[in-house]
């Protein structure tokens, strides 16, 4: 049985309704919640803050570090497997994207995901503790709670829908992302399940599309004008302009699986 922590989030209900509709066997968890270990075969942990532009650092250290340490602790004490997600913005500002590349976290919930991968990857133990570098994660549907941290994708489908004008920021054909699709996650994820390697793995597409293009994807179905502001002062210091995931590493690994 898998466990899966913030279930009731973007990308954890997701995954919960998938492994319920793909009959595999789960349990969810929230942070609210009596953590329950019994039959559990592999942790998926996916709760925490996710707000990138959170302030309160003991807010973020209890929930997204120290808990997330206290969770490994008894997954490794009772011989359960686990995964966690960690995040591309460890790689701050930087141009490359390669899991050996430097790192750059220039904000709290950056600097949380990159300390919880330094505590997870000193670990040498017999199970299996796997991290994956998400880049920005998008769908449909399903982005509703996360409010000015939905991705685009989600924000200029509702703007163009209900506004009829989609809001962009100031040279917005500058700015890259990776955005992969929720979907891919929740499959990479499973996938991992059968490699037999601890470490940090990419999750993107590698292929990075700027913000004008989305909006450009999005006003070919809801037909809209654009408005530009300018970059809110809050982000100037930590934004990232440009993602790419390298994806050599994540492929080649499941290549190995293929091939055993």
């Amino acid at each position: 049985m898998i466990l899966i922590t913030g279930h009731e989030g973007f990308i954890g209900k997701r995954f919960y309704n998938h492994c319920l509709n793909s009959k595999i066997p789960v349990r969810g968890f929230e942070w609210r919640d009596t953590l329950n270990l019994d039959d559990i075969k592999t942790v998926i942990h996916l709760g925490g803050i996710s707000s990138t532009t959170e302030t309160n650092v003991d807010k973020i250290m209890t929930q997204n570090y120290d808990f997330s340490v206290f969770l490994l602790e008894e997954c490794i004490r009772r011989d359960i497997n686990f995964q966690y997600s960690s995040s591309a913005s460890v790689y701050g500002k930087n141009s490359t994207f390669m899991e050996i590349s430097p790192v750059d976290p220039r904000t709290p919930y950056a600097w949380s995901k990159y300390m919880f991968e330094r505590y997870a990857q000193r670990k040498k133990e017999k199970i299996t503790i796997q991290g994956f570098r998400y880049f920005n994660v998008w769908a449909e549907t399903g982005e509703e709670k996360k409010g000015n941290q939905a991705s685009p994708y989600h924000k200029f489908t509702q703007e163009a829908k209900n506004t009829g004008t989609i809001t962009l920021f100031e040279n917005s054909e500058e700015c890259k992302r990776d955005f992969i699709h929720v979907d891919e996650i929740i499959n990479y994820h499973l996938k991992f399940l059968d490699v037999k390697e601890s470490g940090v793995w990419n999750l993107g597409t590698g292929k990075p599309k700027s913000f004008l293009d989305v909006a450009n994807e999005v006003s070919s179905k809801y037909p809209c004008t654009y408005k530009y502001i300018a970059m809110p002062e809050n982000l100037i210091g930590s934004y990232q302009y440009y993602t790419c995931a390298d994806m050599r590493k994540t492929e080649q690994t499941l290549r190995n699986i293929s091939l055993s």
